[in-house]
């Protein structure tokens, strides 16, 4: 692991820095996942105006305006702001108006820091420790995102695809010819199903951004990556999807957001990938 190229740091100082990074990362994720769609709705009008038909001046970004609850709109003094441990103050609710605050803010920046200092442990240069942990947020920011508002936003999903063409430029994660054909691969294979599915059902199965993110994927981790990558989250979607229908008691015609599979199998296949391959390998020529 990149700890071991500076035997001069102390690796539980190190570890803590790299929690304390994630957090942060984890409390700058919920603003995106919160505004982020906000922001998107306004962009295509949703939010233009009121019912009298008069257009709105309020802006939304992701700087302004300040946190706040969504209940009441007070905006939150710097105490009430600490990624974890104001949640854990506050137990969970809200400092002036005591709604309950939603367990997804503390999760999310728990779920940032193990990120960083998971990529921090299992990677073995800064280069990829970085690339590992901006991998490891997007795809969480996407996952939620998806999750709630059945939306993979383009404003994360192309700049990780470049990303990923980048960072392989050295053959930081993959040469560049995998990455770029990754990429390209990525897109097609589930544009090809989309308009397939299509074709026989009628319906839409999935979604463009669910092609973007693949592409994404494939550009960090290669084509030889995707089909592992397609495997698990198609298994995994149809055991989720499955007991969610029979649990909900709700149609097959519910939608179930695709991207959270992806982007969870995307994660494993960075650091366990190649292992799995190798495993499967080593199966097949046992039997």
């Amino acid at each position: 692991m990149v700890i071991d190229a500076f035997p001069q740091a102390n690796p539980a100082f190190v570890l803590t820095f790299a929690a304390l990074v994630g957090l942060c990362i984890g409390s700058f994720l919920n603003v995106v996942i919160h505004r982020l769609p906000i922001m998107i709705d306004a962009a295509i009008g949703d939010d233009s105006s009121d019912t009298s038909g008069n257009h709105k001046h309020t802006t939304t970004n992701l700087v302004v305006p300040a946190s706040a609850c969504p209940d009441c709109g007070t905006e939150l003094r710097i105490r009430d702001n600490i990624p974890v441990i104001s949640y854990l103050i506050l137990r969970g609710r809200c400092a002036h108006c005591n709604s309950p605050i939603s367990k997804r803010y503390p999760l999310v920046e728990i779920l940032g820091a193990l990120a960083v200092v998971f990529a921090t442990m299992a990677m073995p240069t800064p280069l990829m420790v970085i690339g590992a942990a901006v991998f490891s947020c997007a795809l969480l920011a996407l996952f939620v995102i998806d999750l709630e508002h059945y939306l993979l936003p383009d404003v994360i999903t192309l700049p990780l695809l470049w990303l990923g063409l980048l960072i392989n430029i050295k053959g930081t994660f993959t040469d560049l010819p995998m990455a770029v054909v990754g990429a390209v691969v990525g897109y097609l294979i589930l544009w090809a199903v989309y308009h397939a599915f299509r074709l026989i059902t009628g319906k839409e199965g999935l979604g463009y951004g669910d092609f973007k993110l693949v592409a994404a994927i494939g550009a960090w981790l290669g084509w030889q990556m995707l089909p592992l990558v397609i495997l698990m989250s198609s298994l995994l979607g149809a055991l989720v999807g499955g007991a969610y229908i029979l649990m909900s008691k709700r149609g097959r015609d519910h939608p179930i957001p695709f991207g959270p599979f992806l982007a969870g199998a995307g994660w494993v296949s960075m650091f366990w990938g190649q292992t799995i391959i190798d495993e499967y390998i080593k199966l097949l020529n046992i039997g």
